[in-house]
């Protein structure tokens, strides 16, 4: 069992299988359509034949873990909705009345509700798992989001997650998450890892105007000020950019995705927010980014910016920006097609035509 140190994040992730990825290509090239007719199902089915050392792969079970958390930062107006929705939002979730509720139940998939630090009491409802770290972080444009215990402790969360569904036989993980405000916070990681301006990253979220929009990216600017290393020192760490601007539920899904990946569990990441937590996380550990599928490209504009950042193609593009991990949830059953072709379809010789 790994300590609650953070040791562990430097665990390197282990390497997809070649012999598995070549024996799927020539599976592939065997099946009884043209080579490269099925386009992304091929490659993800050769990419899930890798990870999962399996030359017929397979996703299910299907874990869907949702992150909740409070931030300081919608103090200062980047929000079209109040902080109360959170709370409501992760009752109504782990009531079955949610967007990804939904979703998991059509789609046979578990879903784990986490609290990592909201502002209000979710002691005894039914559904959510309490490992709150503390109520919301601390607004980002006045000091640090977190501790460096909060962001240890928000991280082993997400460990902590991950072992449940290794333990579960989990062969695939959606991440999602829930927190009013924290598309800023998103923007603020985005900002500083990948070196791009606020204005190019920061969007609607919840649906703010253009007005809320220059607003919010003034306080993304504010926060990447306040806590940018000064020129002469060395550039600051992942790990302390996931501290200063982060919050509980995006570091919980950077922890969660870095350990899937160490117990080989194949991460399908959801949108803006999930992606930011991914971006850091293999900035962390950059072993870890064989091991994450992407899903669907978000409405949120700096979405484009952080797929570009892991040289990643996302599955599909609908427009969504809902978060909760329902992106990841919709472009599922292409994920499970993608093995269902693999694995069903007859080779030429199976089916007596010339190949």
């Amino acid at each position: 069992m790994m300590t609650d140190s953070l040791d562990w994040l430097s665990i390197p992730c282990p390497a997809p299988s070649e012999a598995a990825a070549q024996a799927a290509r020539q599976r592939q090239d065997q099946l009884t359509k043209p080579r490269g007719a099925l386009g992304q199902l091929e490659s993800l089915a050769i990419q899930l034949a890798a990870l999962q050392d399996n030359p017929k792969p397979s996703v299910d079970p299907v874990q869907i873990c949702l992150f909740a958390g409070d931030h300081g930062v919608v103090a200062e107006g980047v929000s079209a909705y109040p902080q109360s929705v959170t709370v409501s939002m992760v009752r109504n979730i782990a009531g079955g009345g949610a967007a990804i509720s939904v979703l998991a139940r059509t789609l046979g998939a578990a879903l784990e509700v986490i609290d990592c630090g909201t502002l209000g009491d979710l002691t005894g409802v039914p559904g959510v798992r309490c490992e709150g770290v503390g109520p919301g972080t601390a607004n980002l444009v006045q000091g640090p989001a977190m501790t460096h215990e909060q962001v240890t402790a928000a991280l082993a969360i997400g460990r902590r997650a991950a072992e449940r569904a290794a333990a579960a036989g989990v062969r695939l993980l959606i991440g999602g998450e829930m927190g009013i405000g924290n598309t800023t916070p998103a923007a603020a990681l985005a900002c500083a890892l990948l070196g791009l301006p606020a204005e190019l990253l920061v969007g609607p979220g919840t649906g703010l105007d253009k007005a809320g929009i220059r607003h919010k990216a003034a306080v993304v600017d504010c926060a990447l000020a306040l806590h940018a290393a000064p020129d002469s020192a060395p550039p600051v760490s992942p790990l302390a950019i996931l501290e200063r601007l982060g919050g509980f539920e995006i570091a919980a899904m950077a922890g969660c995705y870095l350990a899937c990946g160490q117990q080989r569990i194949p991460v399908l990441v959801d949108g803006f927010i999930s992606t930011a937590a991914a971006l850091c996380a293999c900035r962390i550990n950059p072993s870890l980014r064989e091991w994450l599928l992407f899903s669907h490209g978000s409405a949120e504009p700096g979405h484009r910016a952080l797929l570009a950042g892991l040289d990643a193609r996302p599955l599909v593009d609908l427009g969504m920006r809902l978060g909760e991990g329902s992106g990841a949830a919709v472009a599922l059953p292409l994920v499970r097609l993608a093995c269902t072709l693999h694995n069903g379809m007859a080779t030429f010789a199976e089916a007596g035509v010339a190949g």
